[in-house]
């Protein structure tokens, strides 16, 4: 596992229900942003071209336990690390904390792709300068 990033964010209404308390969905949507942040810290990105090759890492599996609420307000720190570098895929880890209390555990594996013709999706090998960006290496 690498280093861990720290994305900070704040419950807004929106994400709430009818008791003020945050949609199981939205930490899906927690985790993306996180991993969008985390990418961009080390100079990468979830979609991009190469010349006239579009490539990308579309999420392939995405799963969260909850332990305590998220509420309206609340301040939310996403803990995130790259748990596992495949030769095609990378797995994340996220945690949800508010102060000293963890909200919930997620995990996402995302698959290196390149958009073929007939923006057909194609798996290929994650290159090496992006896998060592990944590591941190």
């Amino acid at each position: 596992m690498t280093e861990t990033f720290i994305y900070r964010c704040r419950v807004e209404f929106h994400d709430t229900d009818m008791a003020g308390i945050v949609h199981f969905s939205n930490f899906f949507r927690y985790m993306e942003e996180a991993e969008v942040a985390f990418l961009r810290s080390r100079g990468l990105h979830v979609s991009w071209r190469e010349g006239a090759q579009r490539l990308g890492f579309p999420r392939v599996s995405a799963s969260c336990d909850f332990m305590k609420p998220a509420r309206f307000e609340d301040e939310i720190e996403v803990y995130i690390s790259v748990e596992q570098v495949g030769t095609k895929s990378v797995t994340y880890s996220h945690e949800f904390r508010r102060g000293a209390d963890v909200l919930a555990k997620g995990r996402v594996t995302a698959v290196c792709i390149r958009v073929g013709t007939e923006q057909k999706l194609e798996s290929i090998e994650i290159p090496a300068e992006i896998r060592a960006k990944l590591l941190g290496i």
